[in-house]
């Protein structure tokens, strides 16, 4: 069974920041801005990843847990 500490405006937060952070990544990399990019890239991943299976690794360490019971 899947753990899931991510959920409701949390999880729809971290979505919305994940589109953020792409389109971010996207117009630094086209100015050439190879750092920023990839920094931004990657967050846009992370948190997609976390809004998608409703888990974060940190929420987890530190025991928060943002779904509805």
């Amino acid at each position: 069974m899947a753990l899931k500490n991510v959920g409701g405006r949390d999880r729809t937060l971290r979505a919305i920041l994940a589109v953020a952070l792409a389109v971010v990544a996207i117009g630094a990399l086209r100015k050439g801005r190879r750092r920023r990019g990839t920094l931004a890239a990657i967050g846009a991943v992370g948190l997609a990843i976390n809004a998608v299976t409703c888990f974060c690794g940190l929420n987890a360490a530190l025991g928060i847990d943002t779904t509805e019971e």
